[in-house]
């Protein structure tokens, strides 16, 4: 148990219709303060993508969301918010937001390893 630290995560959501908040989920972001990790996994099946609608770009949400990545890096190509402390990307990433692509609230856990636990919850709520 002394080597499991607390970390915080969320899921990412693309809103097909924001006004019914009809989403499917696409990936996840995970923080984790101690072991100075902040990460982020998704997948956009362009199938499954259109299946639920003809309205939403699978190039431009994927570029959306090689943007998150960006961010999460701490890579100058993030922008301003790029270049934020992690907890504040995190936050920013994880704000709540009247867009097409969201994210859940904010949820905690313990783990050891922060990627391997972004892999397990990636597989448990996405895939």
């Amino acid at each position: 148990m002394q080597d499991k630290v607390t970390f915080e995560y969320a899921v990412i959501r693309v809103v097909l219709k924001v006004e019914h908040e009809h989403f499917f989920k696409v990936g996840v972001l995970l923080y984790c303060k101690r072991k100075r990790f902040l990460g982020i996994q998704y997948v956009i099946d362009p199938q499954n993508l259109e299946a639920f609608t003809h309205e939403l770009d699978f190039e431009l949400l994927n570029a959306h969301l090689h943007s998150w990545t960006l961010i999460c890096k701490g890579d100058p190509d993030g922008g301003a918010i790029g270049k934020l402390e992690l907890a504040d990307r995190f936050r920013w990433l994880a704000a709540c937001r009247s867009t097409v692509i969201q994210s859940s609230k904010t949820h905690s856990g313990l783990c050891e390893d922060p990627q391997a636990e972004l892999e397990g919850l990636f597989r448990a709520f996405v895939l």
